[in-house]
């Protein structure tokens, strides 16, 4: 039996997470399932920046580091990241690029596992971790091994050369899940130590990076965190390696005692030794207004939407729909909170679907992506998005030269 416009709008009747969608600020009349790239803004997040600006900075100035604050501003962020990761306040640091933190995590993993020489990774990873781990492998003197983008073929790649398995926990194109548990535990078996990024997990995904016996993870504050273009990413490292952490960027922040203004860096105790330099402070207090969305949220409560709004998309696809391949794991559990279609002429198909108020996005090299935000998309939008996406198939309307021509971001 199809499912109906009124099925979706019942569903959304019966979710307990509806009450979320207002505490965003969302264009009107807006499907906005790009959430997976930049998160929407929460609403609470312009009069908090007005406050930060007009009153901390500009009445408080160089005061509002004690007076506001500002100097303990990472520590009490990476302490709301912390539960949506599961992982202790003291593993976290918050602050700089999910590209600096994972050149930090690597150069710190594989000073720990000093006598190995491979980085194992996947192909298909997320292109910027695999450009920094080629950095860090050329100032380390270590390997790099691919493998394809599949569980089994990283485990049977896991030996005693390995000092690093750095893996996307969700992959960026296709939304696949690796199952993080079993994959940490086989490489620890042989001895190597895990970087888990989790850009399109926290935030979306019920992480548990404690429970798993993470070594290291990263992950950024701008898509499912909500946090704003450009917010400041996250680093974990597992409580029982922090005394051995040394990470080369070794700026003043992530110094013992950064205000003696003394010539030889002592790296700080525990997380902080994780800092650098001066953190974005705008930014960061942008994204601890965002996460305050997330209190009192059960982050299985939230996977559970995540996969029925995927689910309930691959359907009305199936239903509905012709001409396209499903890029994405049909199973909710491999699957992260993204639907990938596939078709030749997706770039121009995502354009006409903006063009009508959709938002999704589009990657090489035919790739539609569709992320569910749980906490602001309703099943009426994935109904929407379906129907809309017929009728532009239908009347060919994406075959139009401002649809064909590539813009500059994808």
């Amino acid at each position: 039996m199809k499912l109906t416009k009124q099925d979706c709008i019942d569903l959304d009747a019966r979710d307990q997470l509806a009450v979320y969608r207002s505490k965003f600020t969302l264009p009107e009349g807006e499907v906005y399932l790009d959430g997976n790239s930049l998160g929407a803004m929460p609403a609470s997040l312009p009069a908090r920046m007005q406050e930060a600006v007009a009153r901390e900075w500009g009445q408080g100035l160089i005061r509002s580091w004690n007076d506001a604050g500002w100097i303990d501003l990472p520590q009490r962020v990476a302490a709301k990241v912390a539960p949506l990761i599961g992982a202790g306040a003291d593993e976290v640091m918050v602050g700089d690029s999910t590209s600096v933190n994972l050149f930090k995590a690597l150069a710190a993993a594989l000073r720990i596992n000093s006598g190995r020489k491979v980085i194992l990774t996947e192909k298909g990873n997320f292109p910027t971790d695999l450009y920094i781990a080629q950095g860090v492998a050329e100032l380390f003197g270590s390997e790099i091994r691919y493998v394809d983008s599949d569980a089994s073929a990283v485990a049977d790649a896991l030996d005693d050369s390995v000092a690093v398995l750095m893996l996307t926990h969700v992959n960026y194109r296709s939304g696949a899940v690796y199952d993080m548990a079993a994959l940490t535990r086989k490489a620890q078996a042989v001895g190597a130590l895990v970087i888990w990024d989790l850009a399109h997990s926290a935030g979306a995904l019920h992480v548990e990076l404690d429970e798993v016996n993470a070594d290291f993870a990263v992950g950024c504050g701008y898509k499912y965190l909500n946090g704003g273009p450009g917010a400041p990413a996250f680093v974990y490292a597992a409580r029982r390696h922090l005394e051995q952490v040394r990470q080369p960027l070794s700026g003043w922040h992530g110094h013992q005692k950064p205000f003696d203004f003394v010539q030889q860096y002592q790296p700080a105790p525990g997380i902080n030794r994780m800092q650098c330099g001066t953190p974005p402070l705008l930014s960061m207090l942008a994204l601890d207004a965002a996460l305050d969305v997330f209190n009192g949220i059960d982050m299985q409560q939230l996977r559970n939407k995540s996969k029925a709004l995927g689910d309930l998309f691959i359907r009305l696809v199936d239903e509905q729909l012709s001409g396209f391949g499903i890029g994405s794991p049909r199973d909710c559990n491999q699957r992260g909170s993204q639907v990938a279609l596939t078709h030749p002429q997706g770039y121009a198909i995502v354009q006409a679907l903006i063009a009508r108020g959709i938002t999704g996005d589009f990657r090489m090299p035919d790739i539609l992506r569709f992320g569910f935000a749980p906490l602001y998309v309703r099943y009426i939008d994935v109904h929407h998005t379906v129907d809309t996406l017929k009728q532009i198939m239908a009347s060919g309307e994406w075959n139009q030269e401002k649809f064909l021509t590539r813009k500059a971001v994808t």
